[in-house]
């Protein structure tokens, strides 16, 4: 089965005049829909444009697997746990908030910030925090989050290029740019696509594109 969901569907959230435009693809904040709750263990799939300057400022995580992947510009982070950093496109940033940490994110450069992050819930709660950012990731290095029992692969691809989609019990595909086929699905930025039970899939780019693709357990 094959679920898409269009970039134009998702709640629009955020503060404009702070800066901030939000696009959530499932159930957020003051946004509740008793039939988008999560995927599997993602629980969250939040596209965030912040205006230079602009940002989100301290407040808490617990028990949540946080994976971050910048589009344009370059993030600001700074947690609890004393890590500071500044994450850039083609990064992984992962916190682990574990039994509680609170971070600051924000746009400190001179031009717009655009990324996603993607809450993933762990298997076991608890334990202790843990940061961690693998800068320049490619396309053939999957990002392992075992805290979930997930992998996260990034696909680049070229105009007519394909990729196999993973045979997993479920496959959440984002696309970040362009546009993509999976199946007789026509995809673009924005879109997503909830894949269950399938097998031998493939995405094929219509031009040039990126996309996440969360492998997870059943």
């Amino acid at each position: 089965m094959i679920s898409v969901r269009r970039s134009g569907d998702r709640f629009r959230g955020g503060d404009a005049a702070a800066g901030i435009e939000s696009r959530h693809s499932f159930s957020f904040g003051t946004f509740y829909d008793p039939d988008n709750l999560r995927f599997g263990p993602v629980l969250a799939c939040n596209e965030e444009r912040l205006a230079p300057g602009a940002g989100f400022e301290e407040h808490p995580h617990s028990h949540t697997e946080i994976v971050t992947w910048v589009v344009e510009g370059e993030l600001t982070h700074r947690d609890s746990a004393g890590h500071a950093t500044v994450v850039r496109p083609g990064d992984v940033q992962h916190l682990s908030a574990a039994s509680g940490v609170r971070h600051i994110e924000r746009n400190d450069g001179e031009r717009a910030l655009t990324f996603l992050q993607m809450w993933i819930a762990p298997l076991d709660p608890g334990g202790e925090p843990a940061y961690t950012t693998v800068p320049g990731i490619a396309d053939s290095t999957p990002y392992a989050l075992p805290e979930a029992g997930a992998m996260l692969h990034v696909r680049r691809l070229g105009e007519g290029e394909r990729t196999a989609v993973p045979d997993a019990p479920k496959v959440y595909v984002h696309v970040v740019a362009g546009d993509l086929r999976i199946g007789d699905e026509e995809l673009a930025a924005g879109d997503s696509a909830r894949i269950e039970g399938e097998e031998g899939l493939e995405l094929v780019a219509g031009g040039a594109a990126e996309a996440l693709m969360w492998e997870l357990p059943a």
